[in-house]
């Protein structure tokens, strides 16, 4: 076991305690539960610096990371649809696009082509913005501003956009590799 994944351990451990927070009767839950998802975010850099830095890569660390941030991903985003309906179609287009991806990805390893669908700017850019868009998700309460939930709804809107983008230019990197 090493440093990189035990940080991805961590940030899997982090998932319940983000929902549990977030739905737990505390004064400041959503506070909370937005800095235990920073955590879990930030954990994610930390975790892949840690294992180039350190030359601790490993078939499983990369099997296992993205897996954690799905998770994470996709277990908030379900939470806030609950609570705030109009996230339901950016929460699906995300959601499809991460499943599509990892199934290319997984297609692309057995077929030899791994590298022609690795991380581009697209997928971390649309990252970014899913990660700041969930955290102020997270801290919208019924007592905040309108302008704190226009925000949170925008920023998600522009990464499921980004999901589609980063998508069509994963296909298209596979597009010469995806003959039947």
């Amino acid at each position: 076991m090493n440093w990189a994944n035990l940080i991805t351990y961590f940030r899997m451990l982090l998932i319940p305690m983000v929902v549990l927070s977030y739905y737990s009767e505390l004064q400041y839950a959503n506070m909370m539960a937005a800095m235990l998802f920073s955590l879990a975010s930030l954990s994610d850099w930390l975790d892949g610096y840690l294992a180039r830095r350190l030359n601790q890569t490993s078939e499983f660390g990369a099997f296992l990371d993205p897996v954690a941030d799905k998770l994470l991903v996709v277990t908030v985003l379900i939470m806030l649809v609950g609570e705030l309906n109009p996230l339901l179609a950016p929460t699906i287009v995300i959601i499809a696009r991460e499943v599509l991806i990892s199934a290319l990805r997984e297609w692309m390893a057995t077929r030899g082509h791994r590298e022609a669908v690795a991380v581009a700017f697209s997928g971390k850019l649309k990252t970014t913005f899913q990660m700041i868009a969930i955290v102020t998700l997270i801290l919208v309460t019924e007592s905040s501003p309108d302008w704190l939930l226009m925000t949170g709804f925008v920023m998600i809107y522009i990464a499921a956009l980004l999901s589609l983008y980063s998508a069509l230019h994963y296909f298209k990197a596979a597009r010469p590799y995806l003959t039947p």
